[in-house]
């Protein structure tokens, strides 16, 4: 079974894909650590996209989610420190764009859960990814929101950002990610939409475990 959260950059949907994990038992699935991990091969290979999808189809790449972390290896070497560095983040919209790693890292996914009960969250999860999920959710937030969130994530590491540096790389997140050709961020029509601007963390993962709860025991 898996259960997706989509939605854009900022909107709270690791954090509570992860808790949800945590506190129902089920496995954790994080998509866009998997384009972060393509992305940091794409660097590796000078951006020369030739390499890039001969190293991307060479290598192995293995995943798991343990002790509240979602860690990524590429041939048996550790990259879960290092896909979050801002030289990755910079970069991985223009990688995650590219139709043949959208086609790469969804079959890994569609592979990993073909037994079990995932949640995963993403972007185009329950449009493109996994349209037949059991249960879909869109998270959203009002940008000025998102970017609070997302600068008291980054400020310990990053000190001298600033609130309208976060708003604006958001915002232009937000553009590429709705107008990419390829599975471009929008909201399923069958998802359940959770607009998180005035909910606290823990009523976010309330909604939606009660949701995937119901689901479960009609399933049982």
């Amino acid at each position: 079974m898996i259960i997706v959260i989509d939605g854009p950059a900022g909107s709270g949907k690791s954090s509570t894909a992860r808790a949800i994990a945590d506190r129902m038992g089920i496995e954790y699935l994080d998509s866009g650590a998997l384009y972060r991990t393509a992305t940091l091969i794409y660097l590796e290979a000078n951006r020369d996209k030739e390499t890039f999808f001969r190293l991307l189809n060479q290598n192995k790449i293995t995943f798991y989610y343990e002790d509240q972390k979602f860690h990524v290896l590429v041939d048996g070497q550790s990259v879960t420190d290092k896909i979050r560095t801002s030289k990755v983040t910079s970069a991985v919209s223009e990688v995650a764009a590219l139709p043949r790693v959208r086609s790469f890292v969804n079959n890994l996914m569609r592979d990993v859960v073909l037994d079990g009960v995932y949640i995963a969250e993403g972007r185009d999860l329950g449009t493109a990814v996994f349209p037949d999920a059991e249960l879909k959710f869109f998270m959203s937030a009002d940008l000025e929101e998102r970017a609070k969130r997302r600068l008291n994530e980054r400020k310990e590491k990053n000190p001298g950002l600033t609130l309208e540096e976060v708003k604006q790389n958001i915002a232009e997140r937000d553009l590429k990610d709705s107008r990419r050709k390829a599975d471009p961020l929008k909201k399923a029509d069958d998802a359940i939409e959770i607009d998180t601007t005035n909910l606290t963390f823990e009523q976010q993962v309330d909604k939606i475990c009660l949701e995937i709860s119901e689901v479960l025991k009609e399933i049982e």
